[in-house]
């Protein structure tokens, strides 16, 4: 059983591990401990061979409202050391999100604001309750969405992009479907069985071949048009030689 006194819980659901924020009075608020609770849970749920996705959620009524307000007291008083360790601390775990050979899947039930919108989308999917609200307010208190916006520039188009970070407003989960910050929108009072089965989906896949699609994806994200067809046919040559490949490609030829 988790410790419920910790700031973050993890569970594990068979294929599914679960990270759950466990600040709910602070509106599951990002500090260094709430960081480095999330980076562990992904290194152990990496670890676990049964585990086929991760799901990321708040306790209580918010995803994650973002940084926490005494940590930021904090910043103006901190050094240059201190505040760049502080901030690498965050960037570090986008980049560890995104080098988890599974899935990793927000589930957003509330809001999601400026730190903590930048987590779930850091995500590679987002799914929200109906309900649900994200924004970037950061510019509201002379803060700048810095380390989140090399996320949400690759999300949305940079008009929208411009907007949400620069007027600082939320939007529903209906608009943030649409401009493509997140994937999919569930029914509130059915929230949590429907996040349950969309991540069950994954069973029916290869875990190697979505390891590889997964790093693939990201990987490709910088380089030139050549570079990446280049990069394709490497992992595609890999792809051909793992078992769930040749096992795949049997069955297949098997029904034909």
């Amino acid at each position: 059983m988790p410790d419920e006194n910790k700031v973050v819980l993890y569970t594990n659901e068979g294929s599914i591990g679960r990270i759950t924020l466990n600040r709910p009075e602070k509106r599951n608020a990002l500090n260094y401990e709430v960081i480095a609770g999330i980076a562990g849970a992904l290194r152990e749920a990496e670890g676990d061979e049964r585990t086929r996705a991760i799901v990321i959620t708040g306790s209580g009524k918010d995803f994650c409202s973002g940084a926490d307000l005494s940590a930021l007291e904090k910043t103006s008083e901190a050094s240059v050391a201190e505040n760049m360790e502080d901030a690498r601390s965050l960037m570090e775990l986008f980049l560890s999100i995104r080098k988890v050979r599974v899935p990793v899947v927000a589930a957003v039930r509330g809001r999601a604001l400026a730190g903590g919108c930048g987590l779930a989308s850091a995500c590679d999917i987002v799914l929200a309750s109906n309900s649900a609200r994200f924004g970037y307010p950061e510019v509201k208190i002379g803060f700048v969405p810095a380390i989140v916006m090399a996320i949400l520039r690759r999300n949305v188009s940079e008009k929208r992009a411009f907007e949400l970070i620069t007027l600082g407003e939320e939007i529903g989960a209906e608009e943030a479907k649409q401009i493509g910050l997140i994937n999919r929108v569930f029914k509130d009072e059915t929230f949590d069985q429907e996040v349950t089965d969309y991540v069950d989906r994954f069973d029916k896949t290869s875990k190697s071949a979505v390891s590889l699609t997964k790093k693939l994806l990201y990987q490709i994200d910088g380089l030139a048009f050549t570079e990446a067809l280049e990069t394709g046919v490497d992992v595609n040559v890999i792809a051909r030689m793992t078992d769930d490949s040749r096992q795949g490609i049997a069955r297949f030829l098997q029904k034909h």
